[in-house]
């Protein structure tokens, strides 16, 4: 038995999530940013006239990924700091940058400055993922649009949509999530080099009082690090908001997927729509007829994990002291990057659903025309009357026929026989071989196709065209 077998892992990283997203949080990766905060800390130090050399910045780099962790793991148990464990190591590879490695710096330049960055690429991960979710769901937005089903509000027959309007409620959902994405990354700053406690009192001694070079130092780092600004002030961390600000991004991805997975889930229930279903899969151990829509199943248990995960970075933002506490650390090392990886597994489980449902014209016709006579019947009566008819005397006639049927469709056999006797009814003669026409479900749909067809074009398909470039990264569905 492996090591791996003896050990618990978040089944985010063994089970759900993909390895892009896994890779971006890893501690390799975080490792190798720490790193080249270093970098861009002593090659901006450098160009600002400190006494650091060309030499040592290109020992450092040649160094970068030559990381020995089984050195920094021994360093850390001596000293008590996972920090300068690795400033440590790092500096046992490149000995003649030692002693400017992490000049002028406090743990959480490299620290939150990982995080930062850290997020930025997981936002960029779940903005490709969604717009891969988009492009899905907009082609069965669009094949759909015309399809006639049953409304249902508060799980009651209502008036008539269509299947291509209803999934267009779902997609909605998915542009607003982009732009929540889209408006975080566009604003996420990063802390730059702040110092103890966000004065830059080290790096005004450093320059030998002059500001200019310390703002300068605090620019040059953040564009080097791949970002537009930095925070303009700060305690020894970050403000703690900002996590808020991204996880509730983030979390807003899980109610849009929650929507669309119960949706899909109190359909299968009807005998509507299916997600995909392998040739070879099995629903039940015990039952083998069973189709279980357990994709979407999944998608409601990892959306209800991740929304419970986003209140709290607010919590841990309510309860930061002064310029800093650190019962934000182990909370922070858990929240942020599981929050992103359940949205990445959420939005591979959505982006395979949308590619493959599976919709049932009968049965969504069969559905349709157990509830739609009685939809129907002002538009009936109103026909009459427009052939000649008295209003009242056909009002009383449908009333008596509406309530016969329902008794029959509830408590007899299931089957609705209101045209069967409105037809039977000689006061509805006038209009009995309009019947099918007046019954015809597309008259009753309003402007569900229309609204689509404007939706797709006006906003769905600009936005698609303006991301073209995006590339989704690969993901695989395990069981």
């Amino acid at each position: 038995m492996t090591d791996t077998h003896n050990t618990y892992s978040s089944p985010l990283a063994t089970r759900y999530a993909s390895a892009a997203m896994q890779q971006n949080f890893s501690y390799r990766c975080r490792s190798l940013i720490w790193r080249d905060l270093w970098i861009a800390l002593a090659e901006s130090e450098r160009e600002l006239g400190l006494e650091i050399s060309q030499q040592q910045v290109e020992e450092l780099k040649a160094c970068r990924e030559d990381i020995d962790f089984d050195r920094v793991a021994e360093l850390e148990r001596e000293l008590r700091h996972d920090v300068m464990a690795h400033v440590h190591a790092y500096g046992e590879k490149a000995p003649g940058a030692m002693p400017i490695i992490h000049l002028g710096a406090t743990s959480c330049y490299v620290a939150d400055g990982a995080d930062l960055v850290c997020m930025q690429r997981g936002l960029k991960l779940l903005q490709a993922r969604l717009v891969g979710v988009i492009r899905a769901l907009s082609g069965f937005v669009r094949e759909q649009a015309d399809q006639p089903v049953l409304g249902l509000t508060h799980f009651q027959p209502a008036q008539p949509t269509t299947l291509g309007k209803r999934a267009s409620l779902w997609l909605q959902d998915f542009l607003l999530d982009l732009e929540e994405i889209e408006n975080v990354l566009a604003r996420l700053p990063f802390r730059g080099v702040k110092g103890t406690t966000g004065t830059q009192a080290s790096f005004l001694q450093l320059f030998a009082g002059d500001h200019a070079k310390v703002r300068q130092l605090d620019q040059r780092i953040t564009e080097r690090m791949g970002f537009a600004r930095s925070i303009p002030v700060c305690g020894q961390t970050y403000p703690r908001k900002w996590d808020g600000v991204v996880l509730h991004a983030v979390s807003g991805i899980a109610a849009s997927a929650a929507k669309f997975a119960v949706d899909i889930r109190l359909m299968a229930h009807r005998r509507e729509l299916e997600e995909p279903f392998g040739s070879k899969q099995i629903g039940s151990s015990a039952m083998p007829y069973k189709r279980n829509p357990m994709r979407s199943e999944r998608i409601g248990a990892l959306s209800r994990y991740l929304l419970h995960l986003a209140p709290n970075a607010l919590d841990t933002a309510a309860n930061q002291w002064m310029e800093r506490t650190l019962d934000d650390s182990a909370n922070r090392r858990i929240v942020i990057p599981e929050s992103f990886l359940a949205a990445d597994a959420i939005l591979l489980l959505v982006a395979d659903v949308a590619g493959g449902l599976v919709p049932y014209p009968k049965v969504l016709a069969q559905n349709l025309a157990k509830e739609l006579p009685f939809m129907a019947t002002e538009t009936i009566l109103m026909a009459c009357v427009q052939a000649g008819g008295d209003r009242q005397q056909l009002h009383e006639a449908m009333r008596v026929h509406s309530h016969e049927a329902a008794y029959r469709l509830k408590a007899g056999d299931g089957q609705n026989d209101l045209l069967e006797r409105i037809a039977a009814d000689p006061a509805f003669a006038a209009i009995a071989d309009q019947l099918e026409d007046l019954v015809d479900a597309k008259r009753f749909v309003g402007r569900a196709p229309q609204q689509v067809d404007d939706f797709l074009t006006e906003v769905v398909e600009p936005l698609l065209a303006e991301r073209a470039h995006i590339q989704v990264p690969e993901g695989e569905i395990k069981v």
